[in-house]
């Protein structure tokens, strides 16, 4: 890759060449993602602590905390440390390096809210086939699947990112952001990354289209339960994936099916910090809001037992 282009290095954008405006910054992205790591990492360690909640079901959300994490330390650090030293500077290497561990943990993020989808269309239409189709085997592959398509998909988008001459070196973002960077080609897009494009077209919107009719045969058998707790229970384990998937897509969209060439620096920053901050920061709470195992789980964790008894 370093043959294909003479840049050794890129400027990434700042939020205010203020100083003390560069101290909130940091202080800001700080509380940010140190609420963030907290709260999936609560979510994780309430999981694993208790023994009830050993299911399918939370087996995948344990992963989709562990997702989360990775995608907000590979850029928010970064951003703090520029803001705290007064620098833009992001090495080669290191913008490679970001753009795939984020694209790798977006892309996978979305597979496994995809599988996610799945689990609760067997859980609520097939219950008495769920323990036969969702099991542990089942659900150590489709990890494995949703792991491997991540990492194949970013490398196929960060080489063909990558394999460019690049005319400038100013990235209009906070971060190593795709379309930033091929803003900054000079021969524009090139065959490996139309082809990753294409791609993603088909598998992103592929995914949608199977959520939509998922949940449409969900919920036309939850509102066919006569017991009113048994709807109940079910909207309380769906409505969150779909709070989650929506929040992921939407905001995902403003950055990738914007204009990036006619979108001003304040808008490109706002939309990226959208994006890559707000659902890994809102998941935890979106889960935890409606389930009570989550709930209980993570009293006990943090010695709540009135809250675990009185429940």
């Amino acid at each position: 890759m370093s043959n294909a282009t003479a840049v050794s290095d890129f400027l990434l954008l700042e939020f205010s060449d203020v100083r003390e405006l560069q101290f909130l910054h940091f202080t800001v992205f700080l509380m940010l993602y140190l609420t963030t790591v907290t709260g999936n990492l609560l979510v994780i360690t309430s999981i694993a602590s208790d023994h009830h909640l050993h299911t399918p079901m939370y087996f995948l959300l344990m992963n989709l905390a562990l997702q989360d994490l990775g995608q907000v330390s590979v850029i928010v650090p970064k951003s703090m440390i520029n803001s705290l030293l007064n620098t833009r500077h992001i090495s080669y290497s290191g913008c490679v390096a970001q753009v795939f561990f984020f694209f790798f943990f977006v892309v996978s993020d979305y597979c496994l809210l995809t599988v996610m989808a799945y689990d609760r269309y067997v859980a609520i239409c097939n219950p008495l086939h769920y323990e036969m189709v969702i099991n542990r085997p089942a659900c150590t592959e489709m990890i494995a699947g949703v792991w491997i398509a991540g990492s194949l998909y970013a490398g196929i988008h960060t080489c063909g990112t990558f394999a460019t001459h690049f005319c400038s070196k100013v990235v209009n973002q906070f971060f190593c952001e795709i379309p930033q960077l091929i803003k900054l080609s000079c021969s524009g897009l090139n065959l490996i990354e139309m082809t990753s494009i294409g791609i993603g077209l088909v598998l992103g919107l592929s995914c949608f289209i199977y959520i939509l009719v998922t949940y449409a045969q969900i919920f036309t058998t939850v509102f066919r339960v006569p017991s009113a707790k048994g709807r109940q229970k079910a909207f309380s384990t769906c409505i969150p994936h779909l709070i989650v998937y929506s929040t992921l897509v939407f905001s995902a969209s403003f950055t990738y099916l914007k204009p990036v060439f006619h979108t001003s620096s304040q808008l490109d920053l706002i939309f990226g910090a959208i994006y890559s901050l707000v659902p890994p920061m809102l998941n935890p709470v979106i889960y935890s809001v409606r389930n009570k195992e989550i709930k209980k789980a993570m009293a006990k964790v943090l010695g709540f037992k009135s809250f675990t008894t009185n429940t």
